[in-house]
């Protein structure tokens, strides 16, 4: 009995694997074995950068944070110790936003880690 090596499920695995590969360069986009390892090489740096993104997000935040403490005289860890003292509960993004979109709202809550510190 020979032996089938164009079934249905074969095909259809290669072409799920090359539908992936789409837009890759060279022989990784046509050619099965080369897509194959490109994919999967591809697959877990997007599972590994979704867990990066998150710690990326949140340096930019403190970048943020810092260079506007700066302009009203204050460290951005200084900042994060009056807000703690002052029991002030905001996370980084929602302060990187105010820094960005609505400094006077910004300037009263540094003006309350000032005060917490007795600066």
């Amino acid at each position: 009995m020979s032996r089938a090596v164009d079934g249905s499920k074969r095909k259809n695995h290669r072409k799920k694997i090359l539908k992936q590969a789409k837009g890759y360069w060279g022989r990784r986009h046509s050619n099965y074995k080369t897509a194959k390892d490109a994919v999967t090489k591809g697959l877990s740096y997007a599972y590994r950068d979704r867990k990066d993104r998150k710690g990326d997000f949140r340096r930019l935040w403190i970048i943020r944070i810092n260079a506007a403490c700066r302009a009203e005289g204050l460290s951005y860890s200084r900042l994060v110790d009056g807000l703690n003292k002052a029991g002030v509960t905001i996370n980084r993004k929602a302060l990187a936003f105010l820094a960005i979109e609505d400094t006077t709202a910004f300037k009263t809550v540094v003006a309350q880690a000032k005060t917490a510190l007795g600066a």
